[in-house]
């Protein structure tokens, strides 16, 4: 994993300006846990790389694949969702998943800031983090890019798509 992380921080230099691979060897090495949990993110398709974003004092391990992860698709928002699917449920939920893997879902505010960097999700969507103003009504919300613009949207919490996945964030 650790190969696969620095062939993609050299090919993407975009992603980390201002941060060297020794910097992110340092800390990689201070948080052992966090190799287990890029592979994690890379058997379920999400690619991570290592990401800097300036204001961010923790170096980021992003999911960067191009569309939504293919191993994290199909899942309502969260385990309450999912126990109130009573038609047709779901085989999860996008929470659950993230919380297994041992990393946080995305909010819409990291989503649109990697958008900044790199372009994704251009025929698919991601489940974000969603206020609990929002979630309490039964909603969540998810983005995706189209027509060069990100948009946000909701949905009820419940709900699940083929084309609809999440993506993760790991700090390091």
């Amino acid at each position: 994993m650790l190969d696969l992380l620095k062939k993609r921080f050299e090919e993407r230099p975009e992603l980390h300006v201002g941060l060297a691979w020794d910097q992110v060897e340092r800390r990689l090495a201070d948080c052992p846990r966090a190799l287990e949990v890029a592979a994690r993110m890379e058997e379920t398709g999400g690619e991570p790389a290592v990401v800097a974003l300036p204001g961010e004092e923790a170096m980021l391990i992003c999911d960067c694949a191009k569309e939504s992860p293919k191993g994290r698709r199909s899942l309502c928002y969260d385990d309450e969702a999912l126990q109130r699917r009573k038609k047709n449920p779901p085989v999860g939920s996008a929470m659950a998943q993230a919380e297994a893997m041992g990393v946080t879902m995305m909010d819409e505010s990291l989503y649109r800031a990697l958008q900044g960097l790199v372009e994704f999700d251009l025929k698919t969507s991601s489940w974000v983090l969603t206020p609990d103003d929002i979630r309490g009504l039964g909603g969540a919300i998810f983005c995706e890019r189209r027509y060069g613009r990100v948009f946000t949207f909701h949905n009820g919490a419940d709900s699940y798509y083929g084309v609809r996945g999440w993506r993760g964030v790991l700090r390091v």
